[in-house]
């Protein structure tokens, strides 16, 4: 029987949205973003791997950027649009695999305060103290070191959000404790899903002022999909399903038999062995999440570049040990773009680059195509709302 290894790389996105000039950074669209075309406009990657899949291809296709062909091709490429309204985590993912969203998320505004009297009392009446921090739009690790020395002395978690819908809360593993920092945001999520807020993240720190540093324990908590996804699909059918990253967090637990968490490195570990011992029929979906958290939001090109560049180098390792039947699918939920003004995602096309099925175009598709070619790959009856391209 068939394997399937779906693989996003998060944020990483190739320009030409034709939709961009609807979402912002700012003030400024997102029209021109194109997160992986400008690192090779600025940086110069070495990616021959991801190149012999079809990505330089790729990106001309989807922005019309032209880069030269450097390697030969080896496997099928595709630029991929996204129907739902938004450049988050949850509608790239979720669409990925066959249910795009179906209403507009909530979104706070870039204002101070950016939240409604009655979610902050509610946030302060949950987490038992006199008042929160933060209250309006902003970067993740700068928001810790200008409020962390507060958040200690005070013990109020800092609360911001960005141009994404989410929530997030901040707080010391120490001094405010992880495990009443997730049962914080467990307990807050259900008030804002009914809100239709996409995700509330817990982002637990360390350290001390001057020296903040964030933690692995993220957790995030997500809506429910509207409908069941690839992963139900494949489950109901019997397929073994294992959720690599965020994965878990994103799709709220449905549809996956086994999962792991941790840094991309692990997670890396993680998707060789699949690889090497993963059974017959089964389904390995898989999140790194470092290209948007580590240097996508934090507009670092050239650390951008590193990272798929290691990317890239164990992607070498991995396609020789693909047994024949085996489809590996490799694609984004967004962009990210490090050039682009502003720290927030990109509106953007993604790749879809496919090793094990033969060789060469396949053109320009939706998001939620991904989703029924592994399912027709994987012999399931559910499509969703895509058409297969395999």
């Amino acid at each position: 029987m068939p394997r399937a290894f779906l693989v996003v790389l998060d944020s990483a996105g190739i320009g030409g949205a034709p939709d961009a000039d609807r979402f912002f950074n700012g003030t400024t669209p997102d029209t021109g973003a194109n997160t992986l075309g400008h690192i090779y406009e600025a940086c110069a990657p070495n990616l021959p791997n991801m190149e012999s899949l079809g990505l330089r291809e790729a990106i001309t296709l989807a922005s019309g950027l032209p880069l030269p062909k450097t390697v030969a091709l080896k496997g099928r490429y595709a630029a991929a649009t996204e129907v739902s309204l938004g450049k988050d985590t949850p509608s790239g993912h979720w669409e990925l695999a066959g249910v795009p969203v179906p209403w507009a998320w909530h979104y706070f505004p870039d204002t101070s305060p950016a939240f409604p009297d009655d979610i902050t009392n509610l946030v302060k009446q949950l987490a038992g103290t006199e008042d929160i921090l933060g209250n309006a739009h902003a970067s993740g690790t700068e928001v810790i070191e200008r409020l962390g020395p507060e958040h200690i002395r005070t013990g109020w978690p800092i609360c911001y959000t960005s141009a994404d819908s989410v929530f997030q809360i901040a707080a010391h593993e120490e001094y405010f404790g992880l495990d009443r920092l997730l049962k914080l945001c467990e307990d807050l999520a259900p008030h804002l899903h009914a809100r239709k807020v996409g995700r509330v993240i817990a982002r637990p720190f360390v350290g001390s002022e001057g020296g903040f540093k964030r933690t692995k324990n993220r957790r995030d908590y997500a809506m429910a999909t509207p409908a069941p996804t690839l992963l139900d699909w494949a489950q109901s059918a019997g397929c073994q399903t294992h959720a690599i990253g965020k994965i878990v967090d994103i799709f709220s637990r449905k549809g996956i038999d086994t999962s792991i968490k941790g840094p991309d490195v692990d997670l890396m570990k993680n998707l060789h062995e699949r690889i090497t011992n993963a059974p017959e029929g089964s389904l390995t979906f898989a999140n790194f999440v470092e290209f948007d958290t580590e240097f996508g939001h934090r507009r670092d090109a050239a650390g951008y570049a590193r990272q798929l560049e290691w990317f890239d180098t164990e992607l070498g390792k991995l396609l020789p040990r693909l047994k024949p039947d085996d489809l590996l699918i490799l694609t984004a939920d967004h962009g990210n773009d490090p050039t682009w003004v502003g720290t927030d995602h990109t509106r953007e096309r993604v790749p879809v680059l496919v090793a094990g099925v033969g060789t060469g175009a396949i053109g320009q598709i939706k998001f939620a195509d991904v989703a029924a070619s592994v399912a027709q790959h994987l012999g399931l009856k559910e499509r969703g709302t895509g058409e297969s391209f395999l």
